[in-house]
């Protein structure tokens, strides 16, 4: 028995967004709005399973088309209450069902969610947890503790393989969901289970948490692996013993290393802190060896450090090949090499009229993107300064561009100083013009009395922004784990959006 037929008969109704023109489900008299209860008469858990009963060939869908219920008023006509009174609808029905059938074909169903029972939580009180050190007032997707494999195989978010049931093993094997994406932080299980303090209530089954049994139960899958490193915790000698054994396992097909991140958000937490310069240049060395090593003997350098870490150590960025097509890239492995790989385009020597820019970036950044952006000083009325935000929110430990809030440029900028103020993309949510802290674009353009742009992913279109002028940028659209928690809050809130900025 396959692990998708040993889910217990519930029912996760997926709400259906759009009805492909000219599709089966279209045929069929399925319209948006209506909801999926079964196919073949299972449950179907999440949009993988869905896909994966279709690929067998004959699939029959249940279709629930959902019945508000008569709504029921409240108070009492006449009283000192009827101004209270208030109209209250019950759940909808699901009672009022049909079906349809295809035959390798796609029914033509796109979900309003990818998860349809909700998002697996994580069973780890990790030393480094960004939830932990999130302050108050945020939206709530933001403190919860994702770790779901699912979104690990769609979206590449990371998981810790912690909280998996036998079923979750064997559903990963059976369907193949591979790659995944896995934290693994040391490959010394004591040190594990000292640094990431898993919930013995919360974890289904005493072998996922075994890593390197883990790793090996899950030879047939691929795995990109990263190590968040914690000083004087798994570095030096215990990075080492890392690193050489996940370069053992054929399946583990990379491994990035990160500095641990963190906030003045610390209240009631171990005392860790981060990376001094002179530890980020041992850790550099230590892997470079590694990766001319591994280079030599497999064609790959197989250990990727972060950005961040070359950052801190005050060391020069490798170039593009040594990226190996960025296969981590929003892990924060590249991210700086791939925005400088397209170059500042042909330039104007003049600009029409006077236009003043700021360019916001985090402190960690800045230095290099002055120096970025240095040609387009030469043009003449084109007034530039990259200025350094220092991050209001998490602190001034958080120094990566990615954290910095509206509140932050709010402190940064002064309303009316220039043309045009240009913020990260990485400080956006995803298809939106709202950052971290919900403050929008436009708010703070009314509060700045300036425009104020996303500046693209590249240098080249961060010179288009800066030359175009004050334009409104529209929002960023895309789509990533940071993505898919955003589009589901009514019932899982989804994924913690501090794998965003690289901690998971």
């Amino acid at each position: 028995m396959t692990a998708a037929e040993q889910i217990q008969d519930q029912v996760f109704p997926a709400p259906i967004k759009t009805v492909e023109a000219g599709s089966a489900a279209e045929r069929a008299g399925v319209r948006p709005g209506d909801v999926l209860l079964r196919v073949n008469g299972q449950a179907v858990t999440d949009v993988l399973a869905y896909r994966h009963l279709l690929s067998q060939g004959r699939a029959t869908l249940e279709i629930a088309r959902p019945q508000e219920a008569p709504r029921v008023m409240t108070g009492v006509p006449g009283t000192a209450q009827d101004h209270h009174r208030l109209f209250l609808t019950a759940a909808p029905s699901l009672d009022d069902t049909f079906t349809f059938s295809v035959e390798w074909e796609d029914p033509g169903l796109e979900f309003e969610e990818v998860l349809f029972d909700g998002i697996k939580k994580c069973a780890n009180k990790c030393d480094f947890c960004y939830v932990h050190q999130m302050p108050r007032g945020f939206r709530k997707s933001l403190y919860i503790m994702d770790d779901d494999y699912r979104l690990s195989f769609l979206y590449g978010s990371f998981v810790t393989l912690t909280n998996l049931s036998e079923n979750d093993i064997r559903r990963i094997e059976d369907e193949n969901l591979s790659p995944l994406y896995v934290s693994v932080h040391t490959a010394n299980q004591d040190l594990r289970q000292d640094m990431m303090k898993w919930w013995r209530l919360k974890v289904k089954d005493p072998q996922a948490v075994q890593i390197r049994s883990m790793i090996e139960r899950l030879e047939q899958i691929d795995l990109y692996t990263q190590i968040v490193l914690v000083p004087e915790r798994n570095d030096r000698e215990n990075l080492d013993e890392t690193v050489e054994y996940l370069s053992s396992r054929p399946n583990v097909i990379s491994a990035a290393v990160v500095p641990i991140g963190l906030t003045s958000h610390r209240t009631n937490l171990p005392d860790v802190r981060v990376f001094s310069r002179e530890e980020a240049q041992d850790t550099l060395r230590r892997l470079n060896v590694w990766r001319k090593q591994f280079l030599a003997e497999r064609g790959t350098r197989f250990v990727f450090p972060s950005d961040e870490l070359y950052l801190l150590a005050g060391e020069p960025l490798p170039s593009e090949e040594e990226y190996e097509g960025f296969p981590m890239l929003e892990n924060g492995v590249g991210m700086i090499r791939d925005f400088l790989t397209e170059g500042v385009p042909e330039l104007p020597a003049a600009l029409p009229e006077p236009r003043r820019v700021i360019l916001g970036t985090g402190t960690l950044f800045a230095e290099s993107l002055d120096r970025a952006v240095e040609p387009l000083r030469a043009i003449r009325n084109l007034s530039i300064e990259v200025r350094a935000v220092e991050n209001k929110t998490f602190g001034k430990v958080t120094t990566v561009a990615g954290l910095l809030t509206g509140r932050c440029f709010r402190h940064a900028v002064k309303p009316g100083e220039a043309d045009l103020l240009i913020v990260p993309p990485t400080t956006l949510r995803y298809g939106t013009e709202l950052m971290l802290d919900d403050v929008s674009l436009d708010e703070l353009r009314a509060e700045l009395r300036m425009d104020i742009r996303s500046g693209g992913s590249t240098l080249g279109e961060l010179t288009r922004v800066i030359l175009q002028g004050a334009q409104s940028s529209g929002p960023q659209f895309g789509m990533s784990a940071h993505a898919v928690k955003d589009t589901a809050e009514p019932i899982s809130v989804q994924v913690a959006e501090q794998n965003m900025r690289g901690q998971a």
